[in-house]
């Protein structure tokens, strides 16, 4: 029961999180949308990217959209 909880709430925090990305997201540079599976921990389907990768993806929606 704890288990479902909490793949409920990390399904409710990664659309969140998708819909926040999407918004920053630069077309030209990405021009496919960001999903909220890319974001949830608990997706079996997706590797594990390594950390630079994550704050090089970050950096390049949140710091370089102007």
């Amino acid at each position: 029961m704890a288990d479902a909880r909490r793949r409920d709430e990390w399904q409710h925090t990664s659309a969140l999180l998708a819909m926040l990305a999407n918004v920053h997201r630069n077309p030209k540079k990405k021009p496919q949308p960001f999903t909220p599976s890319e974001f949830n921990p608990l997706v079996n389907e997706r590797k594990k990217p390594n950390a630079k990768t994550g704050v090089r993806t970050l950096k390049t929606i949140f710091v370089d959209c102007r």
